[in-house]
C-alpha cells in the first residue's frame, strides 16, 4: 500500500511575511509603564516593520505614571530589547525626550545601547526636505505655564481610556470593531479642539522660524499630515488609543500607519484561511 503519512499531515498556515521596509518610522507617546500603554500592538508593529531610521519622539516612557506607582510587564521590558535590537541590526535609532520622560533629556547628546538621545533633531528626507523632530510639549501652554492643570489633564484623559476600555468591550460582546469613545469625545469638545489647531499652528510657526520646510511632532495623540502656511506638519499620534505611526517612504513622502485597523484586518484574514484548511485526514490502516 502506498504510504500516506504525507498525505495525511495537516496543511500548514501561510508562513509571516518579511517585515515591511520602509527609509524612516516616527513613533511617539508609546508610554511604556502605564496601563494604558498598547505593548502587544506595539510589539506587533515593531515585528511587522523595519526602518533604516527610527526616530522615538518623546513619551516613550510614562514616568509621571512610573512615580505613581511601579508597573512594568515583561510586554513593556520586549518592546525596548526590540528596539535595542533594531540599533543591533544597523538601523538608527533616535530618541527625542517629551514631557512624561524628561529624565531623559538631562542624557542629551548621550548614546545607550546604539541608542542616540536628543533634545530635537533635524531629518533630511529622501526628496531634499528638512523636517524638524521635536515631541512638542514645549509649545503646549498649558505644560508650559501650569504644570498641575495639566497633570489633572493627565488623570481625566486616564478616566476616559478605562471608559474607553469598557465601551469596547460591549461592543464586542456585539459583534462590533474598535470605535474610540475617548477620541470622539475629544474632538466634539470646542475647547479641545481649537487647542489642537492653535498647537498645530505654533509649531509650523517654530518651523518656519527655523528655517525648515516642516515639522514631525506628538504629544496632543492626534495623528494628522498636513500643510499650515506652506509648512509640513506631521504628528505621529500614540500606541495608546489610536496605536498610530508615520512612515517615511523611499521617495520622500509620508504616511500615518494605522496599526490597530491593519493588525485587526491581517487577524481576521488569519483566522479565514485557518478556517479554509482542509481538515487532517485519518492515517490509513
Amino acid at each position: 500500500m502506498a504510504d500516506n503519512r504525507l498525505a495525511n499531515l495537516p496543511a500548514q498556515a501561510p508562513a509571516e511575511p518579511e517585515p515591511r521596509s520602509y527609509r524612516t518610522l516616527f513613533l511617539s507617546d508609546l508610554h511604556l509603564g502605564a496601563k494604558s500603554s498598547q505593548a502587544h500592538l506595539l510589539l506587533d508593529f515593531l515585528k511587522h516593520n523595519d526602518a533604516d531610521t527610527i526616530y522615538l519622539v518623546g513619551d516613550i516612557v510614562d514616568g509621571w505614571k512610573l512615580r505613581k506607582g511601579w508597573h512594568w510587564p515583561q510586554a513593556h521590558n520586549d518592546v525596548v530589547q526590540k528596539l535595542l535590537r533594531k540599533a543591533r541590526k544597523g538601523a538608527r535609532v533616535v530618541y527625542v525626550p517629551g514631557n512624561h520622560d524628561e529624565f531623559a533629556r538631562d542624557y542629551t547628546g548621550l548614546t545607550f545601547g546604539g541608542v542616540e538621545v536628543m533634545d530635537h533633531a533635524v531629518h533630511e528626507t529622501a526628496d531634499g526636505k528638512k523636517m524638524l523632530i521635536i515631541h512638542g510639549d514645549r509649545y503646549d501652554i498649558v505644560v508650559r505655564n501650569a504644570r498641575w492643570l495639566a497633570l489633572l489633564g493627565d488623570w481625566a484623559y486616564d478616566a476616559a481610556i478605562v471608559a474607553n476600555t469598557w465601551f469596547n468591550r460591549a461592543r464586542r460582546l456585539f459583534g462590533v470593531g474598535y470605535w474610540s469613545l475617548s477620541a470622539w469625545l475629544k474632538y466634539k469638545v470646542k475647547n479641545a479642539v481649537n487647542f489642537i489647531g492653535d498647537y498645530e499652528k505654533t509649531l509650523a510657526a517654530e518651523a518656519q522660524r527655523r528655517g525648515v520646510d516642516g515639522v514631525i511632532c506628538g504629544h496632543i495623540h492626534h495623528a494628522t499630515i498636513k500643510t499650515i502656511d506652506g509648512i509640513l506638519y506631521v504628528n505621529t499620534g500614540d500606541f495608546v488609543e489610536s496605536c498610530t505611526a508615520v512612515a517615511e517612504h523611499e521617495d520622500g513622502s509620508f504616511e500615518i500607519l494605522h496599526w490597530r485597523a491593519t493588525a485587526a484586518e491581517r487577524d481576521a484574514v488569519s483566522a479565514d484561511s485557518v478556517k479554509a484548511l482542509p481538515a487532517p485526514q485519518a492515517a490509513a490502516a
